[in-house]
């Protein structure tokens, strides 16, 4: 199907019989990202008294059981709700059926090499995205395109699909690139990266809390007045597909809880 839309007065046209698909296909039993060291996501048969939900072993039908974490297992999507006390869901909060978005590709520098800071503060083997790549990316951005943000981090081999990041320890946003995206007014921020955060940090969680504008030293969330922005972690965006403009899809099932696992689509833009 070919659509036309039309933004800040300025139309586009866009394919959506050539989707781009930007998440991690959850392999239950098999290789998958991990990050914690959580047990790996898994599927087996139901089963109870002469009753079992595996065709192979004599069933009618397939009938599985599964187990995961969403926020450790795969691509994801979660709202605010992941750092307040309130209970706010994410099908609540993804409402949008389509993003304007930019994709662009960043190579995070060593901490101690910026002046930017982080909560609590940096160590020496840190890796950081920062203020300064993103501007650099985002400087002249169309702002148009800047609802939703995907950033693809440099080197970008494919074993982000099944990467245990606790052997791998990933980059994070400072404190100072966190602020310079809410600025942007940035709504959906997507990385290929288990977190806005680093690893350990003593809980603080600083620029999640950013994103969502909530006080470092808050839990609080109004719950009928809170952020409306997402982040999606752990998406892979393979090489050949070009930094630029395209119009995204997150799709998620409808669970009543602050992650899902999701999937994620961008669609080229003429």
């Amino acid at each position: 199907m070919k659509i036309k839309f039309e933004l800040n007065n300025r139309e586009y046209n866009c394919n959506t019989f050539r989707p781009i698909d930007l998440s991690i296909p959850l392999l239950f039993n098999q290789e998958q990202p991990n990050t914690y060291n959580v047990a790996r996501a898994s599927a087996k048969a139901y089963s109870t008294g002469e009753f079992i939900g595996d065709t192979r072993q004599g069933g009618g039908c397939n009938f599985e059981e599964y187990r995961l974490i969403p926020h450790c297992n795969g691509t994801h999507t979660e709202c605010v709700g992941h750092i307040s006390l309130e209970r706010i869901a994410v099908n609540s909060i993804l409402k949008e059926s389509f993003i304007p978005s930019t994709l662009i590709t960043v190579n995070p520098e060593k901490a101690f090499d910026t002046n930017d800071i982080y909560i609590p503060e940096k160590s020496e083997e840190d890796m950081m995205i920062t203020k300064f790549i993103l501007s650099e990316k985002l400087e002249f951005a169309d702002r148009d395109f800047l609802e939703g943000l995907i950033i693809r981090t440099l080197p970008n081999s494919d074993s982000k699909k099944y990467r245990r990041y606790m052997d791998y320890l990933p980059p994070f946003f400072s404190i100072d690139a966190m602020e310079y995206i809410r600025k942007l007014n940035v709504k959906h921020l997507l990385m290929d990266i288990p977190s806005v955060d680093r690893a350990f940090d003593d809980g603080k969680l600083s620029t999640h809390h950013i994103f969502w504008d909530i006080p470092m030293d808050s839990k609080e969330a109004d719950i009928h007045d809170h952020s409306m922005n997402t982040i999606t972690e752990m998406i892979y965006a393979p090489d050949e597909v070009e930094d630029g403009l395209y119009l995204m899809n997150i799709q998620i099932p409808d669970f009543v809880s602050d992650a899902a696992p999701s999937r994620v689509f961008i669609y080229e833009i003429n």
